[in-house]
């Protein structure tokens, strides 16, 4: 591209982070700097330093849109079913931004969708009556959980179906010697049914903590 195309390019803050979220989707976040972002959007780097103090800056803007993705509880909802409707769209946001995992709580400038969200998910907490340190613990293992599943979820080598067998079947083979019973077990008897999807235990794991989560705010109200 010319000097003067390159001139010509109008940016925007929203510009700029849709180019820096699709860099990072296709090839992580260890690939994304200003300079193959300007190229991305064919721009100069001094140019987008017009737009965006940094790097850092950069990552705020984009763990901001991650959050505006997300699904906000809806206060119109039981509030376990409010939870349990957010954290299935968290799950669903970071399977499409694993890079973005390990940045959502990271923030030292955190923006407006994300205080918005941190504020609705503990407005729906205060509705089932939990006391403020249970309201805590409440929000940190539910996103422990969302956060944690769906990084392993992003990072498997296989989910199901076909190539999941082919995996499980050369794990069956190294356990040949009776050494790993259970694994052995697990992997043939469960991983290798038809039908078999890793992601099919999310909801199941997440019934279970909000589960305890409804139980323990009944003792509260108790």
């Amino acid at each position: 591209m010319t000097d003067q195309a390159q001139r010509k390019v109008k940016l925007s803050r929203e510009r700029i982070v849709d180019a820096a979220i699709t860099l990072a989707d296709q090839s992580g976040l260890e690939s994304l700097t200003i300079r193959a972002l300007a190229d991305h959007l064919g721009t100069r780097p001094m140019t987008l330093y017009h737009h965006v103090d940094g790097k850092e800056s950069l990552l705020d803007w984009m763990v901001d849109r991650v959050f505006a993705q997300m699904e906000l509880p809806s206060p119109d909802l039981d509030w376990i079913d409010a939870l349990r409707q957010r954290c299935r769209s968290t799950r669903a946001v970071l399977v499409e931004h694993p890079w973005s995992v390990p940045l959502l709580e990271s923030r030292t400038s955190p923006g407006p969708e994300l205080l918005r969200h941190h504020e609705a998910m503990l407005a729906t907490l205060d509705r089932g009556g939990l006391p403020l340190d249970r309201m805590a613990h409440a929000y940190a293992v539910l996103d422990s959980y969302v956060y944690g599943f769906s990084l392993q979820e992003a990072n498997l080598p296989a989910q199901g179906g076909e190539q999941i067998a082919e995996v499980a079947h050369e794990v069956v083979a190294a356990f040949a010697s009776g050494a790993y019973p259970q694994l052995a077990r697990l992997t043939s008897e469960h991983v290798m049914r038809p039908g078999y999807s890793f992601g099919s235990s999310f909801d199941v794991g997440l019934e279970m903590l909000l589960a305890g989560i409804s139980a323990r705010a009944e003792e509260e109200g108790a």
